[in-house]
């Protein structure tokens, strides 16, 4: 690496930390002049657009914010204030994202707003739990909806309960006009339960929860929930009694409303945020994902709007919300708005469904809602291409992890404990099926250095720079004579990069690596620490992961080492960007699974004692030796060159000479 090339790469690093601190000192320029205008609109008693700019300014809220009063001042300004902890707990926080995303429904203070549902418009808001071995749902009186589901066989980074959501954060209830024009939002109505004893926890069988919203004249709407022994699958169904007067007769579908604050559950942000999103299941065809690149680019908010759907999932790293039709969804407008960096939640999702409306004296519309992990091999087996929440790659990559490695996974994982030791034989493994591929390039390579003194004898031949063409013309011939391809270790290696890439998308999706040690790992699903920084270095972290830095250095061991002789002088510069490119992934691959960089250590571990024993047993004196004979051989014409002397006897023209 030369003295320009150092030069280089350190203004690199100083252009993006000056960028990051400038970027930081900005945006806390512009929380300070959002805010002062802010405070001068509310002086003026302009409160809407005092609104705007309270929101605009937490929005801007940066990192290093001085005080958590100042951002509850502006929350408080905004009319949402905390609950107290014997209700619902508080959406909005001095570290929550909600005030920039959405504000709180108002209340109806006129209960005749609700016209026949006037007498549900006030109560209690009681609560009421189901659960099985696996989850605990707990339903709201209020909107008569799921107010929170906990994952009783996990827990989050920091040894809590695994809440998939919880509060009055969560919409989930339908929209729609009475016959007298009323617009009605469950959501904000009471429920009651036909009956209810306590928990409910089947054991033998399924059990069910019915919650009633009365209207007058005895129509109602009830949601029952279905839920099952030892599964994740919870029955939804809504059955509308008597609604035939109340719902207008030309109503064809009805609008479910569905918004939800999606909390951190792992430690390493970045790399959870990388796999969290929105995806649904196009009726009779794939599984899509919500903005694709542009959410991933973070874009503030991405809205699609679609037509028939089968569901709809809010997903993260390793867990998911899913509601889905029996037949399928008419059509939905779906959204995902990305969280401030500074808050416990990763993104705002919502989503208004068409649901298929069957006007009757009384009907009903069955759903399911999956509240669990994202796990392969359980999604797989409802049969509703659910697996598709874990991402696996695509084409080429998604086959390999789907048909090859997880089988192999988790036949180790029925026999062996330690996912350490697992990750060593999936590794051992793997370099024993490619090992053919392997020995080729170590042939290869071979070659190369039984042919590093021929090359040098060319170079000696044309010394000067402005001879480089004719330099390279006289190796590629030599090559050509020798029966040696100077890529000949390229193409076995390539081969090779499918297998790399799709252990890369599966070990950071895996949930079974979640939470499990392995030596000084705590949690192989995420990064391994050593050393917390004091500062964040850009790209890199604060952070340092000593399996990224034993991948590193045994990148470049095993690059040094299976490198071909000669090649690097018919490639300038190639020796610079071997050396630079562990160093690049070194940054990229820090704040990512530690079961992952765990791996590639081993796979570069193997791959040197591979290289070692295999030279043990290359003679490269036959290799000389079949070499000189290749060269007193008269050179062997391609069928291209073949087809062309023949197209140029029979025109009459001869080939120009070379």
């Amino acid at each position: 690496m030369d003295k320009n090339t150092i030069t280089g790469i350190v203004l690199i690093f100083l252009i993006f930390l000056g960028f990051s601190f400038y970027n930081n000192h900005k945006t806390g320029k512009v929380f300070e002049a959002e805010t002062e205008y802010a405070d001068s609109l509310y002086a003026a008693g302009n409160f809407d657009d005092a609104r705007e700019a309270y929101i605009r300014a937490l929005g801007y809220k940066p990192k290093d914010q001085p005080t958590i009063d100042r951002v509850v001042e502006l929350n408080n300004r905004l009319g949402l204030q905390q609950q107290s902890e014997a209700s619902a707990p508080a959406v909005i926080t001095s570290d929550s994202v909600a005030a920039p995303l959405v504000s709180s429904s108002s209340p109806v203070t006129d209960s005749a707003a609700y016209g026949v549902f006037s007498a549900s418009s006030s109560g209690e808001d009681e609560f009421f739990v189901m659960e099985n071995d696996l989850l605990a749902i707990t339903i709201s009186a209020k909107g008569g909806k799921p107010w929170s589901v906990r994952l009783k066989n996990y827990q989050t980074h920091d040894s809590l309960p695994i809440v998939l959501f919880a509060g009055d954060s969560t919409v989930f209830g339908y929209k729609f006009f009475t016959a007298d024009n009323k617009p009605i939002k469950t959501d904000e109505l009471y429920f009651s339960p036909v009956s209810y004893a306590g928990p409910v926890v089947p054991s033998g069988g399924p059990v069910s929860l019915t919650m009633r919203l009365e209207a007058s004249d005895g129509a109602s709407i009830e949601y029952v929930y279905t839920i099952q022994p030892d599964d994740y699958m919870i029955g939804f169904e809504t059955k509308f009694n008597s609604m035939g007067s109340v719902i207008p007769p030309n109503t064809t579908s009805l609008a479910l409303d569905w918004k939800m604050y999606l909390p951190q559950q792992e430690k390493g942000r970045q790399n959870e945020d990388m796999y969290t999103g929105l995806k649904y299941k196009v009726y009779q065809e794939s599984v899509e994902d919500l903005g694709g690149a542009r959410q991933r680019q973070k874009k503030d908010i991405v809205t699609e709007n679609l037509m028939r759907t089968d569901w709809i999932a809010y997903k993260d790293q390793f867990f998911s919300s899913v509601i889905i039709a029996e037949d399928f969804f008419l059509n939905a407008t779906v959204s995902s708005s990305t969280a401030d960096p500074t808050s416990k939640y990763l993104r705002f999702f919502e989503s208004e469904i068409g649901v298929p409306y069957a006007h009757a004296e009384n009907s009903s519309v069955k759903m399911k809602m999956y509240f669990g992990p994202n796990s392969f091999t359980l999604l797989k087996k409802y049969d509703m291409q659910l697996e598709e929440l874990v991402f696996l790659g695509r084409n080429i990559i998604r086959w390999i992890n789907q048909y090859v490695i997880i089988p192999i996974f988790n036949v180790l994982d029925n026999f062996i404990v330690n996912y350490g030791l697992i990750i060593l034989i999936l590794t051992l493994l793997i370099k024993v099926v490619l090992f053919p591929l392997t020995h080729k390039s170590f042939l290869s390579q071979a070659k190369m250095r039984v042919m590093k003194p021929m090359v040098d004898e060319i170079g000696k031949k044309f010394p000067k720079s402005e001879d480089a063409v004719k330099k390279q013309q006289a190796t590629m011939e030599l090559y050509k004579k020798a029966g040696v391809s100077p890529m000949g270790g390229c193409l076995p290696m390539l081969l090779q990069m499918p297998i790399l890439f799709a252990m890369f998308r599966f070990f950071p999706t895996s949930i079974e690596l979640r939470q499990q040690s392995f030596l000084w790992a705590k949690d192989l699903s995420t990064y391994d620490s050593i050393l917390d920084l004091p500062f964040t270095i850009p790209m890199y972290g604060a952070h340092v992961s000593l399996f990224t830095l034993l991948m590193t250095v045994s990148t470049i061991i095993s690059t040094k080492i299976t490198t071909p002789a000669g090649g690097q002088e018919q490639m300038p510069g190639m020796k610079t960007m071997m050396y630079m490119m562990p160093v690049m992934f070194m940054l990229i691959l820090n704040n990512f699974s530690a079961g992952l960089t765990y791996y590639y250590f081993l796979a570069n571990v193997i791959t040197i004692i591979q290289t070692q024993v295999s030279r043990q047993f290359v003679n490269e004196g036959e290799i000389l030796k079949k070499i000189e004979e290749n060269k007193k051989k008269p050179v062997k014409k391609s069928k291209w060159q073949l087809r062309l002397d023949a197209a140029s006897k029979q025109s009459g023209r001869r080939l120009p000479k070379k």
